[in-house]
């Protein structure tokens, strides 16, 4: 019975679930029940807000708090001037916005809160339709400020400086296949990344679950090694939590450069 009840389902953490019924929740036939993952997403905005509030004192001797804001803030500022220019300036509002809200969706998915019973956290940015949205909102800027600010040349982003005239109607069908992708890859790869580790971490539980329940032979053999390899592989996925991050703005205001300079 022990080994039974210790068995781990690495893909239940995935499933979104209302938390208040779905009933009498539906608006022109779809369901807007409030789920777990809207929960964590609010709890995620809450905290950002109140990192940001805290550190906007503005205090001649900064503290702490204001030093990380403007750390962050001027972190995301540099990597925009570097890639975009003087332009990117307009941009730090939106790709701070969307740095620190991943980075804190994917920290919050790794916070222990487990060992409080009914108590989980779920990390949203494991699922596709939440970084689709995302890389969709990119995207949609790119598509807006290129078409706003160049208007039909906007297409010659496709046809690189010198191609042969020949190889123009080819080459514009590759570069417009390579542009149009450009929001899948985005958000596949933040998407996976995430989804990844977090298997992972339950696969490993699972055999130390299964190993405390096999006596302590197998508690030595299985459980021990698993639990180091769980706590490495957390340290890891902190890590990793903040590389996709900037990975995702990262790769946003190249593409935003290439909108306002159609390199």
């Amino acid at each position: 019975m022990a080994a039974e009840e210790g068995k781990v389902d690495p893909m239940k953490q995935f499933q979104v679930e209302p938390l208040f019924g779905s009933e009498s929740w539906e608006i022109a036939g779809f369901n807007i029940a409030f789920t777990n993952s809207a929960l964590w997403m609010a709890i995620t905005v809450v905290l950002i807000w109140g990192f940001v509030f805290v550190g906007m004192k503005r205090e001649l001797v900064p503290g702490r708090w204001q030093m990380a804001v403007e750390s962050f803030t001027g972190f995301i500022d540099d990597m925009l001037e570097a890639n975009i220019g003087k332009e990117g300036r307009k941009y730090v509002p939106y790709v701070f916005s969307l740095f620190m809200f991943i980075l804190f969706a994917n920290l919050l998915g790794l916070v222990p809160v487990g060992i409080i019973p009914s108590v989980h956290a779920y990390t949203f940015t494991s699922h596709f339709t939440v970084t689709g949205v995302l890389a969709a909102i990119s995207f949609s800027i790119v598509l807006i400020v290129g078409f706003w600010k160049h208007g039909i040349k906007f297409f010659t982003l496709f046809v690189p400086h010198g191609t042969p005239v020949v190889m123009i109607p080819a080459i514009f069908v590759i570069e417009l296949f390579s542009f149009l992708i450009r929001p899948f890859s985005l958000a596949l790869r933040l998407f996976v990344a995430m989804m990844a580790g977090h298997v992972l971490l339950k696969v490993l539980s699972s055999f130390v679950i299964d190993g405390m329940n096999g006596g302590i032979g197998t508690s030595l053999l299985v459980a021990t090694p698993s639990f180091v390899l769980m706590i490495a592989i957390s340290a890891l996925e902190i890590l990793v939590a903040g590389i996709q991050a900037y990975v995702f703005a990262l790769l946003t205001s190249l593409y935003i450069n290439d909108a306002e300079h159609l390199h």
